[in-house]
This record gives C-alpha cells, sequence and structure tokens, in this order.
C-alpha cells in the first residue's frame, strides 16, 4: 500500500503528479509558501507532490515550484498537506465563548466547527432558557462552567463571537429546542397554530441571519416531544431558505430503523436535505443496525432525497445523565420539575420502571457508563455506575436517581457500540467524520473532568488507527471525509478543498507519527503529529504549538 512508503517522504512515485494545477508566477510576493509537501486535496483524488501559496487569506496559487517569494516559509518536505478538517458536529457554542483558542479542536487540524447541533444551540436564546442553562440543564458547556449570555437573537451571537475572537471558522445550526423553548418554554404540548407559525417566522429570521439550517435532538426535551408534523413544517422553511435539517433521530436501540425512517419521511414530505447525526445502534443488545441504517439512507438517495450522515471513530458515545434515565415526560418543565418529581415517590418509582422500558439500557449495561463530569460528585469521576452502585449496596438505577436529586449537570460517556460496526460505518461511501465533542483545553476551566477522548483525537484517531494501521480506508477518502464532503453538506463553496480562489484553511502532518492520546481516563491530552495548521492564511497551529491567533470568523448561511 502507498501508505507504507510515506514514512521513506514520498520520493519514489512523485515525478508525475496527478491532477496538478500548474502556475508560473514570477514577481509576487506572497504571505506564505507552504514547499515540498504531499497534497492530499479533499476531493478523494490521489496525492500529489506540489508547493502552496497563499495571498490574502486564500489559496492564491499551486505549483510544483515557485521563483516567487514569501513573507513566510514552510517546509512541508515529508509532511502531509490538506484542507483544514470541518468537525460537521460538535457542541463548542458556549465553549468557544469561554475560550476562543479552541484548543483541542484546532490541535487536531480543525479549522471549522458546526455548532449548534442535537437541538440544541447557542441561540436564538431566550430569558427562560438562559436560565435553564444556568441551572446546568444543558451539554454546551461542562458541568459548573458559565459564561454571559449576553445575546439571544443569532446574528448577536455570532458578533459575539467575531468581536471576541475565535482561532476556529463557526457555523451554526439553529436547534429546535431553542426555537420551542423561545416559542411555548418547556411545554411538551402540541403547538398551537399561532405558536407554530411563530417557530416558523423565528427559524426563517435565523437562517436569514446566517444559520445553516436547523437541528433535531429527539431524545432530549423539548425537540422530543414534537410531532412529525411539526418537523416537516419547519423542515418546509429550511428547505425554502436552502439549508439543512440535521438529527440526533428519536432512537438509537430496539427503534432505530423506524427513527431513521422518520427523518427519511420529513425530507421527503418538506424536500430539506438531511443529515442523520453520529449513526450507531446500542446498546449491545441491538447491536447489528448499522448495516440497516445506511440501506435506509441509500434507498432514500436513490429515491432523490438528499440525506447523509456522520460518525465519530469510537466505541462509545456521551451525553448527560438525565437524558439515559429519565424519560421525556419527567423532563417536561425544565430540570427543576425533574427534581420535583424524583422527591415523590411514587412519581420516581414510575420513572424508574419507565427507564428500563425505554430499553436504552440495561441494568447490565450500568457497567458501561461512566461519569464523567461532575460538580458536587468530583470522586466519582471516571468510575462506571454499576461499580459506584455496588460500593454503596444500592440498584444502579436507583443510584442514577438518587445522583440526579443531588446535580442534574451530570454528564456520562457509555461505551455501548461495537467496533465492527463503527468500521463498518467508517468505511461506507455515505458516511462524513464529526467528533460530538467540545472546543476545550488541557489546562484550566476547560480541563475538568473526564470527558470522552473524541473533544482531543476524533481526527488524528481515524488517521492514525484506521487508515495507516488498519488500512481501513485510504487516505484521500478518509480527507475527503473530514473536508470536501462535510462542506458540501453545508454549500460552503470556497472550503473544504485544496484550489486556487478556495480559503487556506489548511492542515499540515506528518503522517507516520500523528496520533491521538487522549483514553477516557487521561482525556486531555493534545495528539501529536500536527505540525501547522492554517485558518483563513493564518498560522494557527506552529511546530505544534498553537499560535494564540484568533483569525476564525463566523461563517453565515447565503
Amino acid at each position: 500500500m502507498l501508505y507504507k512508503r510515506q514514512t521513506a517522504g514520498f520520493t519514489a512515485s512523485c515525478n508525475k503528479p496527478l491532477n496538478l494545477l500548474t502556475f508560473r508566477i514570477q514577481s509576487v510576493l506572497f504571505d506564505i509558501i507552504i514547499q515540498n509537501g504531499i497534497v492530499v486535496d479533499g476531493s478523494g483524488n490521489h496525492w500529489f507532490k506540489a508547493d502552496l501559496a497563499v495571498k490574502d487569506g486564500r489559496i492564491a496559487a499551486i505549483s510544483r515550484s515557485f521563483t516567487s517569494k514569501a513573507d513566510k516559509l514552510i517546509d512541508a518536505e515529508g509532511l502531509i498537506v490538506t484542507p483544514g478538517f470541518i468537525d460537521i458536529h460538535s457542541h463548542s457554542d458556549l465553549c468557544l465563548i469561554f475560550d476562543g483558542d479552541a484548543q483541542s479542536k484546532v490541535r487536531q487540524g480543525v479549522t471549522t466547527e458546526v455548532v449548534g447541533n442535537c437541538g440544541m444551540s447557542a441561540a436564538p436564546l431566550s430569558k427562560e432558557q438562559k436560565a435553564e442553562i444556568k441551572r446546568g440543564a444543558s451539554f454546551l458547556l461542562p458541568p459548573g462552567l458559565e459564561v454571559d449570555l449576553a445575546w439571544s437573537r443569532v446574528s448577536e451571537y455570532l458578533k459575539t463571537l467575531e468581536r471576541r475572537g475565535v482561532s476556529v471558522n463557526v457555523a451554526l445550526l439553529s436547534g429546535h429546542s431553542n426555537l420551542r423553548v423561545w416559542c411555548m418554554g418547556y411545554s411538551d404540548a402540541k403547538p398551537t397554530r399561532s405558536q407554530m407559525q411563530e417557530m416558523k417566522d423565528l427559524l426563517k429570521q435565523a437562517i436569514k441571519e446566517g444559520a445553516f439550517g436547523f437541528s433535531t435532538g429527539l431524545v432530549y426535551p423539548p425537540s422530543g416531544y414534537a410531532s412529525i408534523e411539526e418537523l416537516v413544517e419547519l423542515a418546509k422553511v429550511a428547505s425554502k431558505q436552502g439549508s439543512i435539517h440535521t438529527s440526533h433521530i428519536r432512537n438509537e436501540g430496539a427503534a432505530v430503523l423506524d427513527a431513521v425512517k422518520e427523518i427519511i419521511e420529513v425530507s421527503r414530505a418538506s424536500g430539506v436535505s438531511a443529515q442523520i447525526s453520529h449513526i450507531k445502534s446500542q446498546p449491545p443488545e441491538f447491536w447489528g443496525h448499522v448495516p440497516g441504517i445506511l440501506g435506509l439512507i441509500e434507498g432514500a438517495r436513490r429515491a432523490g432525497l438528499d440525506i447523509t450522515c456522520d460518525i465519530y471513530p469510537y466505541t462509545a458515545g456521551s451525553t448527560y445523565l438525565s437524558a439515559v434515565v429519565a424519560p421525556l415526560w419527567a423532563m417536561e418543565g425544565g430540570v427543576k420539575r425533574l427534581v420535583e418529581r424524583l422527591k415523590d415517590s411514587k412519581l420516581k418509582a414510575r420513572i424508574k420502571k419507565e427507564s428500563l422500558e425505554r430499553r436504552y439500557y440495561r441494568r447490565e449495561d450500568c457497567d458501561r457508563i461512566f461519569i464523567a463530569s461532575s460538580t458536587r460528585f468530583k470522586e466519582y469521576e471516571g468510575r462506571s455506575i454499576g461499580e459506584l452502585a455496588r460500593s454503596v449496596g444500592e440498584d444502579p438505577i436507583d443510584f442514577m436517581l438518587n445522583l440526579l436529586e443531588e446535580e442534574t449537570s451530570i454528564h456520562v460517556v457509555l461505551d455501548f457500540m461495537d467496533e465492527n460496526e463503527v468500521k463498518y460505518a467508517l468505511k461506507h461511501p455515505l458516511t462524513m467524520v464529526g467528533s460530538d465533542g467540545y472546543a476545550l483545553n488541557a489546562e484550566g476551566p476547560l480541563s475538568v473532568g473526564k470527558p470522552h477522548p473524541r473533544s482531543y483525537g476524533t481526527f488524528p484517531r481515524i488517521l492514525r488507527r484506521y487508515v495507516r494501521e488498519e488500512e481501513l480506508i485510504r487516505l484521500e477518502e478518509a480527507v475527503r471525509k473530514m473536508t470536501s464532503y462535510p462542506a458540501q453538506r453545508l454549500g460552503l463553496r470556497d472550503r473544504g478543498k485544496i484550489a486556487v480562489g478556495f480559503w487556506a484553511d489548511l492542515a499540515v502532518f506528518n503522517f507516520t507519527h500523528i496520533e491521538d492520546k487522549a483514553t477516557y481516563t487521561n482525556p486531555h491530552q493534545y495528539p501529536s503529529g500536527i505540525e501547522y495548521v492554517l485558518v483563513n492564511g493564518v498560522p494557527v497551529v506552529e511546530e505544534g504549538e498553537h499560535t494564540r491567533a484568533k483569525p476564525g470568523r463566523a461563517l453565515r448561511h447565503s
């Protein structure tokens, strides 16, 4: 395989590069020239050897060599040069306000974060939702952290990002839960005609202000209270505006295929382009559904529906504890009402009974559920629910419900997926890569707890484990899944590929030494092998270190 020879610096077969755009440019002073690199341009085509020139934030020229000069030269001899990675599924909405350096993402080679997934976004944001976020009822920030939520509209959030400065580009999806809370609070009721129109108007405004579409989180309240008719009405708005619908589907276990069919039907009835988030089948009782999920998507595409999906390269997911153990009705009205219900012995017994009947997990699966972060129970971080429950002589479901009575902001990691299904999905041409993580920092307030390692390792893990070591997919195909494919999904016409005129979002890495170091027990570790990262033509990583530059932009749908 070709990549075996990458350790030798690609000297043997670089004499006749394919798809090489050669320019004879003289007397031009470029900002940056990246010399001697092995270019994987994001299209899926084979690599080629070339120099890249950057001017005014964009790729100005691609050539075998330049006679022109530049303010800065980067020698990429023996290194791979790719478009910067686009994280199609991120929850960094508020982390980027808290700390715009985006350390754990840019050090992976990520240059664009797509936020607002799973029905929850930083905007539009009502007063009621701001209060709920401050209570810790949000997965947009690690537990115990706060930011000044000094905006309401999408346009205000994007301007706040720009004013504070960020090291990555940011594309926002408007959360369906945000729309619902803005128009009808945390009620589980069916929207009235006027409330439905208000949600549609709010979504239309959000897209006009820059949102790339809307997301649903149908396992989370209040998004999960919506009927398919409500989803279709909102999807019609997104479709008319040329934007997308992304969805954390309603079920990932026994009814996962029905949940996928629901999103397909929303697209069929509305015409909207759809993205099914982090496809999986879980827990172990329901392994084996991933080929069927992808088969349904393939069938929908053959029928003319524009549906795609994403995946992360781990067998564990992560969410907040209440989403695991509390049925949707128990969350109606917000986290304060959940705590009140848990203090009622009859309601608590009903919650316990229905928690298991939902078949999201079984008692024996509780050894696969780990406390990731908690403000009140720091000593529990990194330990499994099963182990903790046994240590105090409690039933694991009772143990989880008792924890929720004390703290509703606990995050957990769930090792519920099958590695063979992860590989099957990753290899499939319809999947792209998203971390489902956060822009964190190995030092300071964003280094709390033991969060899922995907926030630090997703993209290097793909390249290290599934390309270099296991040879599951070609390097060029892996890069396509992380660059041009998500750019196409978002409608970013000048990002995601190495081509003249495109923005110079670039990653330069050592394929031989790239490695994800973050683990479940020690997640706050940056990867190795990422040597340079440019965002809009400005280096944010040089020789493996963050430069603290913040050239990122708040991208806007157009």
